[in-house]
């Protein structure tokens, strides 16, 4: 019985290396299998990757953004999302106004009333699921996609220059309860500020979103994203987010979007 045990023992690496061969050649069959078929599904039509990088402009029903896409695929239907947005939320009742002096002298446009910019930062994971695979390559392939994450709201106070009643010299003012009255005197507006006042004085307010839509990819080639998104989009703040004097402020905001998406897969 000993003899035979230490037989085996002896001759268990050998075995072992017998083995090997046959395992690895199934392995790399396999692969060589799977990577035929996911070429073929990508002849006929079926939107085939491992990562996807893409970025996009958006316009919603209040604002505008760009955003930057990562994708996952879990399964010949399903792929994860990351993505990164960056943009800005207006008032629907945002009007520019200019004030014109003499000699048809014009001053920079501004918008009456309004107090704060209001801009985001999105971090987001979901998913995309595809509905319906291009029948060929010239097809359209939809794809649903859900899925939400943190948001940042930043207020940036909105400078305008006056002319000081006091001194009847022009000045840069932020609205305060000191300085209400100006916002509200069109005559006393000479225009908005530069673009580049208030962002030292940015307010964050942490919040959430969710976001779900259609993505319609009509790219000729597999590797290449070229797509069309239309969707919903709901943010929702710790703290109301005051746009506009004389309106409600709102912590809450829905709204529609459509986006251009280009990209690469690989």
């Amino acid at each position: 019985m000993k003899k035979i045990v230490l037989l085996i023992i002896a001759f268990s690496p050998l075995l072992l290396f017998a083995q090997k061969p046959d395992t690895r050649a199934q392995r790399k069959a396999a692969r060589k299998d799977r990577v035929r078929q996911l070429q073929k599904q990508a002849e006929e039509g079926a939107i085939v990757f491992d990562k996807q990088f893409a970025f996009g402009i958006k316009l919603s029903t209040d604002g505008y953004g760009g955003f930057f896409e990562l994708g996952k695929m879990k399964t010949m239907q399903k792929a994860n999302l990351y993505w990164l947005e960056l943009g800005e939320r207006k008032h629907a009742k945002e009007e520019k106004l200019t004030k014109t002096g003499g000699f048809g002298f014009a001053g920079n446009p501004f918008i009456f009333g309004k107090i704060n910019n209001f801009y985001y930062a999105k971090l987001g994971f979901g998913q995309q699921i595809v509905l319906g695979n291009k029948g060929n390559k010239n097809g359209i392939a939809v794809s649903a996609i859900y899925g939400g994450g943190f948001s940042a709201g930043l207020l940036k106070p909105y400078y305008l220059e006056i002319d000081d009643p006091w001194t009847n010299k022009p000045r840069d003012i932020r609205y305060h309860d000191t300085t209400a009255a100006y916002f509200l005197d069109p005559g006393i507006i000479n225009g908005a500020s530069g673009f580049g006042k208030g962002w030292g004085e940015l307010k964050f307010v942490p919040g959430v979103h969710l976001r779900t839509a259609f993505r319609f990819d009509y790219g000729r080639y597999n590797e290449l994203l070229s797509a069309l998104e239309i969707g919903l989009n709901a943010e929702y703040y710790t703290q109301t987010m005051p746009i506009m004097l004389q309106n409600k402020e709102k912590r809450f905001f829905f709204n529609a979007y459509f986006a251009l998406t280009f990209g690469k897969r690989n």
